[in-house]
């Protein structure tokens, strides 16, 4: 079952629904059959069992003989706890790879948000609202070193979001408590509500566009001074949220203002085929999270700040 992006139910609803943290991971299905097994199945069906081996153990949290079938996200948190989808990505697509994803896993161990129960004591269960499947869920107790079941919050759900913002989270999920599991449907009985940040970022190169873009911007490298009073940071590059008057307008000043070399404290890796810029337009960019690394996740352009010098901006990196 997916979630539809959207917003908040009405106040007026609020108490009809759950809410829980948006987690920024893998979505798997947990089998476990009781025989002190687990197999895990992504989105498309594959078989990624070998890929996390660390979450085997979680075969043996239920009871022996209990099987159940239970829905989650395969997470890998930062330093403050954050489901940080970038760390995760060196884990994905290890299945074909089970001795690379032991060393990483004894490195790095990853984490199963287990949010739902489709299959249990031989029952199906995706016919009970969700209200029902909760409590099933809740009374198999699982919590363990790798895996948890995340808090659900019936109503409240504008100080939910609001906590989701304060602390750098993903976003919110909210779940309608009288809905039925509906397997492989996008559905408006599950809402996802993505947390988006807005920074504004020097403009220091672009890389250029091909076919109808030809001779313009396909993406523009981003830079944010470190906060400690150093250089150019690179953090990412953005393709998107131009008309093509707006776009046409950028290159016209890109173009006005190429220099030969780049910028940043450090090339970036997408120096080989990039132009660069002097550093001196600001612009103002949307974006979902930060990567460990700095990087802007998911940016989207906003608009030029003509009225910003690079020094008097707030594009600073902490």
């Amino acid at each position: 079952m997916l979630a539809t992006a959207g917003t908040l139910p009405p106040p007026a609803q609020d108490a009809a629904w759950a809410y829980e943290t948006k987690q920024d991971g893998q979505r798997a299905v947990f089998y476990l059959p009781g025989d002190g097994t687990l197999a895990l199945r992504s989105r498309s069906g594959e078989d990624i069992t070998p890929a996390y081996p660390e979450l085997r153990p979680l075969a043996d949290a239920l009871p022996p003989g209990l099987a159940a079938v239970l829905d989650g996200e395969i997470v890998m948190t930062d330093e403050r706890g954050r489901s940080d989808f970038a760390r995760l990505q060196p884990r994905m697509g290890l299945a074909a790879s089970p001795e690379r994803a032991r060393r990483l896993a004894a490195r790095a161990p990853v984490h199963a948000v287990l949010f739902d129960v489709l299959h249990l004591r031989g029952r199906l269960l995706t016919g009970l609202p969700w209200s029902e499947r909760r409590q099933e869920l809740e009374a198999l107790a699982l919590a363990g070193p790798t895996w948890s079941t995340p808090a659900a919050l019936v109503g409240h759900g504008a100080q939910a979001l609001r906590a989701t913002e304060e602390h750098g989270l993903e976003g919110l999920l909210c779940k309608r408590i009288a809905s039925r599991y509906a397997p492989g449907a996008r559905s408006r009985d599950w809402i996802k509500i993505r947390n988006m940040r807005t920074a504004d970022v020097v403009v220091c190169g672009w890389l250029p566009g091909a076919g109808r873009l030809t001779g313009l911007p396909g993406s523009v490298l981003m830079g944010q001074f470190e906060a400690s009073g150093g250089g150019l940071r690179y953090v990412g590059a953005v393709g998107t949220g131009w008309s093509e008057r707006e776009r046409a307008e950028l290159a016209r000043l890109l173009h006005a203002s190429e220099a030969a070399v780049h910028p940043f404290v450090q090339a970036p890796p997408v120096a080989a085929a990039a132009r660069w810029v002097v550093p001196r337009l600001v612009g103002e960019v949307r974006y979902a999270t930060r990567t460990g690394g700095g990087l802007l996740r998911q940016p989207s352009w906003l608009r030029l700040r003509p009225d910003l010098s690079p020094e008097e901006s707030s594009a600073y990196l902490d």
